[in-house]
């Protein structure tokens, strides 16, 4: 579904990327792992357009997307839940999940979604009406994937999902992640918490200074020395 290939990206002089390559496969969770600053966030921004590249090229599908704008992207399906989570705080529950609809014109479809959304995070509904700043942390990351998934994304870029929460929401939000998965979404997820992202993950690239260093079956990587020894506790 997505191909990267030869992915070079700067912020002004400083080389974030250095030819990066990796591939998504329809229906598949792939997860980026590193340290902070080893350019897992930067490469999800060049994906949906966020950051242009210097060299290198994106496809979707087999289509080049490699100079196509963000907005493009969002109607092709690719669709980012970004790191920090990024509500909007004034607004409602509800206001913030139709903003995630706003390019779609199937009333039908949206009502679908939302109902969808509701069914894999409750507590929504319960605040529908409710300003999102005043929810809790992990209510406002439940907020943010359900407002990607009313664009209904067909390529559900994912950063750092767990950034701030507690361990027992950790655990909820990738339970409602591998769910997405089963309900035809694909994943690219990028999260410091490596552990949890190997274990629903299919695969996974573990990126050091802006370059793939290692790649696998999520399994293989789990029972890697190296892997164990930087990132996994072991």
């Amino acid at each position: 579904m997505l191909e990267i290939s030869r992915l070079d990206v700067y912020y002004g002089v400083i080389r974030a990327l250095h030819s990066v390559s990796l591939h998504v496969g329809k229906g598949e969770i792939v997860t980026l792992i590193g340290a902070n600053g080893a350019g897992k966030s930067t490469t999800l921004r060049t994906v949906s357009g966020l950051l242009r590249p210097l060299a290198g090229e994106i496809l979707f599908e087999g289509e080049d997307i490699t100079d196509m704008p963000p907005h493009r992207r969002v109607a092709l399906g690719i669709v980012q839940v970004p790191e920090g989570r990024r509500v909007f705080p004034q607004m409602s529950v509800g206001e913030n999940l139709d903003l995630g609809a706003y390019a779609r014109k199937d009333k039908a479809g949206i009502k679908q979604d939302l109902e969808r959304v509701f069914s894999l995070f409750p507590i929504l509904a319960e605040r529908r009406k409710q300003a999102a700043g005043t929810l809790s942390g992990g209510q406002q990351q439940m907020l943010a994937i359900g407002r990607a998934l009313m664009a209904r994304p067909r390529l559900l870029l994912m950063d750092e999902p767990s950034l701030g929460l507690a361990p027992l929401i950790v655990k909820d939000i990738f339970h409602v992640i591998a769910e997405i998965r089963k309900q035809g979404v694909t994943v690219l997820l990028v999260e410091q918490n490596a552990h949890m992202a190997l274990s629903i993950a299919d695969r996974g690239y573990v990126l050091e200074t802006g370059r793939v260093t290692l790649s696998g079956p999520a399994k293989e990587l789990m029972a890697n020395e190296e892997v164990k020894k930087a990132y996994l506790g072991g």
